[in-house]
């Protein structure tokens, strides 16, 4: 095998080993706000767990992302040519009926919430690491120092497109239920969109509109509100 494609395939399965663990760890937030707020199902469950495996579905986290991902870098490139992907949903029951609205939307914005503190963390660790290599504390070779960089940038990005996909108001995503507090959307409605998302989503995905998906465009304003801040606060910890 020629060097380029081990490189991508090394590129591929670090984008794949990313996808997993931001995948399960928006799983888990889900299910901790859920055990929080006095939700016992997740629990007995098994879902209140940093365990990834608790959080994969194995068609939604390994079979459609690892084919998304490693079949292009064994094709000659460097990067998918599109990426979805999801966890095992975690199913709640919403026992306090008083508070009800407002802990199926705590509950829904902790997935979310989950992927923007690990950008933040990613961007932080990678910073602080940068800085203390650059001040010879970490003797390592340039190329190494590159990676990790890339690595703590790699992760930021991930996060937040998760993030931003997941607040697309469609079924079954976390938006959805927002939309449908929100909107005080009838049963009716919601399940018609519930059927139809799949079709909606597949073209928000895929079809191109100035140069990239209607997906990407609905996550720029994500990817400015936070990407362009946690960058800036990466080079400022970093000491770039």
């Amino acid at each position: 095998m020629d060097p380029a494609t081990l490189e991508n395939l090394r590129q591929a399965l670090l984008l794949f080993i990313v996808l997993l663990l931001s995948i399960s760890l928006h799983e888990y937030g889900h299910a901790k706000a859920a055990d929080l707020l006095g939700d016992p199902l997740p629990r007995a469950q098994g879902r209140v767990t940093l365990n990834p495996v608790a959080h994969w579905d194995l068609l939604g986290t390994i079979i459609i992302p690892a084919a998304m991902i490693l079949l292009p870098a064994l094709m000659g490139s460097a990067l998918p040519f599109a990426l979805i992907g999801w966890g095992k949903p975690v199913i709640i029951s919403l026992p306090n009926r008083k508070t009800r609205v407002r802990d199926d939307i705590l509950i829904t914005l902790a997935g979310p919430g989950m992927n923007l503190l690990i950008a933040v963390f990613a961007v932080v660790a990678g910073g602080l690491f940068f800085r203390f290599a650059n001040a010879g504390h970490v003797p390592l070779p340039d190329e190494t120092l590159q990676r990790i960089a890339n690595f703590a940038q790699l992760s930021m990005s991930m996060n937040l497109f998760l993030l931003a996909f997941n607040l697309v108001p469609l079924p079954p995503l976390d938006g959805s239920h927002i939309l449908r507090h929100a909107a005080r959307m009838k049963d009716e409605t919601y399940h018609w969109l519930a059927r139809n998302s799949l079709w909606i989503m597949l073209i928000l995905i895929n079809i191109p509109v100035g140069g990239r998906s209607l997906m990407g465009w609905l996550a720029t304003p994500f990817l400015l509100v936070f990407g362009v801040p946690l960058g800036v606060l990466f080079d400022f910890i970093a000491g770039v």
